[in-house]
């Protein structure tokens, strides 16, 4: 199934809708990737020839299961079409895909990450099968780790001074949710 036939009308969302990011979607994923705010615990400063071609341009590739690279998905508010974020998953195994999202900061502490992670849940595991669903938090990210959890994960186990960030090498918290614990 290719990037642009994926079945995101499918993803059913009160707030939010789906599309597969596209080449004009350039300027929503640089502000994103260049905001200290919004990659205070994702990644240290990058420029934007680094950003544009090691983490957008694999993201406009077709997408389907075994891929290597993330399946990019933009958000937008319903009411308005403001686009808010990006969101997705990964496969990391047979049966395994890893799930993440990132927001614009005017738009979080609204319940929008929450809603997001929900409808990736539902929708990786209903049209793509996956047994397990994990995310992977830089220790000391409270607002994702709630997130994660009151969207039914479990805290599996911490990574000590796995990730590099900052200058200094950083906790990397596990988190996973097997499908037959979602409703």
């Amino acid at each position: 199934m290719r990037a642009k036939e994926l079945p995101v009308d499918k993803i059913d969302s009160l707030r939010l809708e789906y599309r597969s990011l596209c080449d004009t979607d350039w300027p929503l994923f640089l502000p994103l990737h260049v905001d200290r705010q919004v990659m205070t615990f994702i990644s240290d400063p990058l420029d934007e020839e680094t950003i544009r071609r090691h983490y957008f341009e694999p993201r406009l590739r077709p997408w389907q299961p075994g891929c290597k690279h993330w399946l990019c998905l933009i958000i937008s508010e319903k009411t308005t079409g403001i686009p808010i974020g990006v969101t997705g998953f990964i496969e990391r195994s047979d049966g395994i895909a890893e799930v993440g999202f990132i927001l614009k900061p005017e738009f979080q502490g609204k319940g929008y990450g929450r809603e997001s992670l929900k409808d990736i849940i539902q929708f990786a595991l209903t049209h793509y099968h996956y047994h397990k669903l994990v995310a992977t938090v830089t220790s000391g990210n409270e607002a994702s780790r709630r997130t994660l959890i009151s969207a039914g994960f479990l805290q599996e186990g911490t990574l000590r001074k796995n990730y590099y960030l900052k200058g200094s090498w950083q906790d990397d918290w596990l988190f996973g949710l097997l499908r037959e614990e979602t409703g």
